[in-house]
């Protein structure tokens, strides 16, 4: 059976440094910090408080009250990603067929503001089991594709993938996959997160997970440096609308890339901790790099996982050096979690949408607030430090990796 061709035909952002595609492509490439003080709860009693939230979104600029109410801000900030990835398509506007259109979302928590708020409420309570009735639906991470699919019409295949960080880029494979079986001609795919909140912080917190550095929020996601103390909490989320490649050409769509390959590993290794060696990431780039029938000399730039950790940075770099071998020295890598803070399960989404900006755009942002050289590292690898790079990006690798030992891997192709 001979595989269709997958392309990506409409993008769309709601991030910590832009509220639509253009104005996040736009501060990556600046190299604009989205870390500030936490505004979403009251965080001055937590080891951290600082986290990168989205700017300047109040959800009744989107949504009737009523139908605002009925959905947690996860899901809210999902449904505005991918309208304006659905307009940028123009799919609309062509005679589509809707049973053979599908959502296919990632999000590693879904509604955990709405779990805090209904149990706490009722744990303060007298006792009563009095509950939202829509405390449900808002909790559930399935439910952001079933508000997308309702709004659009879209009948096709359903559902959320979680796989804690790497939850957005399982969808995008997922997705992909059906397309290239012949199961859909379009998928809206991507994810959303909104996880800065009380609980949230806390749990992280308490692993020691997050960046503590509360004296200087904008520099605290370190990507590569030395210093680096732990990740950022970020939310937002992203879509992109994946389409075959002869149904897109049928009708006259704008094709950004091509998403020719998809790889999915387990490290078997800790329940947070990656193995120190990077097997798993070496394994997951090899096999999106054997699933999308390219040479490792092919990739130029790979969008790393690259977290702010002190372990992650490192056995991620292990892991390009170890399959790409001396070409790793030629490819330019950078980490967009920097500027944007880590969105968990939406992390793979915003990625992806950068990897394909970069292929787009010819250019490479930064991984910006790098004062000082890890000995661990290699100083030979291009990290992007500070600055963005003009280059010919003709293919592109976006790596997530998430607790529980899951990496996923996609790669994405100039058309």
């Amino acid at each position: 059976m001979e595989l269709k061709r997958v392309v990506v035909t409409g993008i769309g952002a709601l991030t910590p440094i832009g509220n639509s595609f253009q104005s996040y492509w736009e501060s990556l490439v600046g190299g604009v910090s989205g870390a500030a003080p936490i505004t979403l709860f009251d965080a001055s009693l937590f080891k951290t408080r600082f986290a990168c939230e989205v700017k300047n979104f109040n959800a009744e600029d989107h949504f009737d009250r009523k139908e605002a109410r009925k959905m947690d801000r996860c899901g809210q900030l999902g449904v505005v990603a991918a309208r304006e990835a659905v307009a940028h398509s123009g799919l609309l506007d062509s005679n589509v067929n809707k049973e053979r259109v599908g959502v296919i979302w990632g999000s590693g928590i879904g509604g955990i503001k709405t779990f805090e708020e209904e149990v706490s409420n009722f744990a303060t309570g007298n006792g009563t089991p009095r509950f939202n009735p829509f405390f449900i639906p808002k909790m559930i991470a399935d439910i952001t594709p079933g508000h997308i699919s309702m709004e659009f019409g879209f009948m096709g295949p359903n559902y959320t993938t979680v796989s804690a960080c790497a939850s957005s880029t399982n969808a995008l494979i997922d997705a992909s996959m059906l397309i290239r079986l012949g199961k859909a001609d379009v998928i809206v795919s991507g994810g959303s997160e909104a996880a800065v909140t009380a609980a949230s912080i806390g749990g992280f917190n308490a692993m020691h997970a997050l960046s503590v550095r509360n004296d200087d929020p904008k520099t605290a996601s370190r990507p590569f440096d030395k210093d680096r103390d732990g990740f950022v909490m970020g939310e937002g989320a992203a879509a992109v609308i994946l389409e075959e490649y002869e149904h897109a050409k049928a009708r006259g769509a704008t094709i950004y890339a091509e998403l020719i390959g998809g790889g999915m590993s387990a490290d078997a290794h800790h329940l947070t901790a990656p193995h120190p060696e990077g097997l798993g990431a070496f394994n997951v780039m090899r096999n999106a790099l054997e699933d999308a029938r390219i040479q490792p000399e092919e990739v130029n730039h790979i969008n790393m996982h690259g977290t702010s950790t002190p372990l992650g940075d490192i056995a991620e770099s292990k892991a390009v050096q170890k399959l790409f071998g001396d070409h790793a020295y030629n490819i330019q890598i950078n980490s967009t979690k920097s500027m944007t803070g880590h969105l968990l399960g939406a992390a793979g989404a915003i990625e992806a949408v950068a990897a394909v900006g970069s292929i787009i755009h010819n250019k490479v942002p930064p991984t910006i607030n790098h004062f000082t050289d890890d000995e661990n590292l290699d100083s030979k690898l291009n990290f992007t430090f500070n600055e963005a790079v003009d280059l010919e990006v003709n293919v592109a690798m976006s790596n997530t990796f998430g607790f529980g030992g899951h990496n996923a891997c996609v790669v994405f192709r100039k058309i």
